[in-house]
C-alpha cells in the first residue's frame, strides 16, 4: 500500500515544495503523532493544504499573517472525516518537528514521519480519524520495521514546552489498541 516512492496508495496527493533528501533512508525510525488547524479551532477547507504547500493567501485571516513565511510540511493530514491527504513521500524528510528529541537524539525530522490529525489539543478526534491512523500506522509499520509501537509519540512528547499536540484529549490507549 505503499509505492516505490513513497506514497501511501490510499492517500489523496497534494505534494508540497517543504520538504528535502533524508540523509539515511534506512534510518525511519520514529513516528510523530501532530494536530493542526487552521485557522485555529476551525476544520474543513483548503487552508492547511494551502499551508503545506506554501499557496496559504495570508489575508483571509488574521492568524494566517503569523504563519505566512513557515515553510513547514508533514508527511500526512488526516481529516475530521478519515481521508487520508499526503504531502510528502515517507522516503523523503518532512519538515513537521522543528527543534526537537527523542531518546536522546535530536533532529527528528531526519529519522521520522510526521502525521497531522486535523484538530486541536481540546477537542476529541473523530471515531474515523482514530480508524484511518491505525490503519495507516499498520501499513508504516510493515514498511519501515524500525519503527515500533515504543517509537510512536506525540509532538508534545520530541519539543517539550514548545509544542502542546496532540494533545491531553489523544487517547493512546485507543489508538494503540488499533494497532
Amino acid at each position: 500500500m505503499v509505492d516505490e516512492q513513497g506514497w501511501y496508495l490510499p492517500a489523496r496527493r497534494v505534494p508540497s515544495p517543504h520538504f528535502d533528501a533524508r540523509s539515511d533512508e534506512q534510518d525511519i525510525s520514529l513516528l510523530v503523532v501532530h494536530n493542526i488547524s487552521l485557522p485555529p479551532g476551525q476544520f474543513g477547507g483548503g487552508h492547511i493544504e494551502s499551508f503545506f504547500q506554501g499557496t496559504l493567501d495570508a489575508s483571509l485571516h488574521p492568524f494566517f499573517k503569523v504563519i505566512e513565511n513557515m515553510r513547514v510540511s508533514a508527511h500526512c493530514l488526516i481529516r475530521r472525516n478519515g481521508e487520508v491527504v499526503q504531502f510528502v513521500p515517507f522516503s523523503a524528510r518532512a519538515w513537521h518537528a522543528g527543534v526537537s528529541s527523542f531518546a536522546g537524539r535530536d533532529k527528528c525530522n531526519d529519522y521520522s514521519i510526521g502525521i497531522e490529525l486535523e484538530g486541536t489539543d481540546f477537542l476529541p478526534y473523530s471515531p474515523e480519524q482514530y480508524q484511518s491512523l491505525a490503519e495507516l500506522t499498520k501499513v508504516i509499520l510493515s514498511y519501515y520495521p524500525q519503527i515500533t509501537p515504543e517509537r510512536i509519540t506525540g509532538h508534545q512528547y520530541i519539543a517539550p514546552l514548545r509544542k502542546t499536540d496532540p494533545g491531553l484529549v489523544f487517547d493512546w490507549v485507543r489508538f494503540k489498541q488499533g494497532l
